[in-house]
């Protein structure tokens, strides 16, 4: 159940990051649930560091920082995209 979980928050995270970046993003659905999934792990990673990954009640602050997380590899991972794939548009 947990990857279940992990795929979830991954494309409504990717999807929201995409939504946060100005102009659009080549990159698949697919990958944007990849890259919001690497996004959540590295945020979850950086509230462990900084101490503030389980609280009482919402951990607001562990969630903004897998957003952030997901918001810097949606955005380097379509600038990674569209320089291998090239500047191609779908039909």
């Amino acid at each position: 159940m947990s990857w279940l979980w992990a795929i979830i928050v991954g494309l409504v995270l990717g999807l929201i990051a995409k939504a946060i970046l100005p102009g659009k993003q080549q990159i698949p659905l697919w990958l944007t649930t990849v890259f919001g999934i690497i996004g959540s792990v590295l945020g979850n990673w950086a509230a462990t560091g900084l101490g503030v990954n389980d609280t009482k009640g919402i951990d607001w602050i562990r969630h903004l920082l897998q957003l952030i997380g997901a918001v810097v590899v949606v955005a380097v991972g379509d600038m990674a995209w569209t320089a291998l794939r090239g500047n191609k548009k779908r039909a």
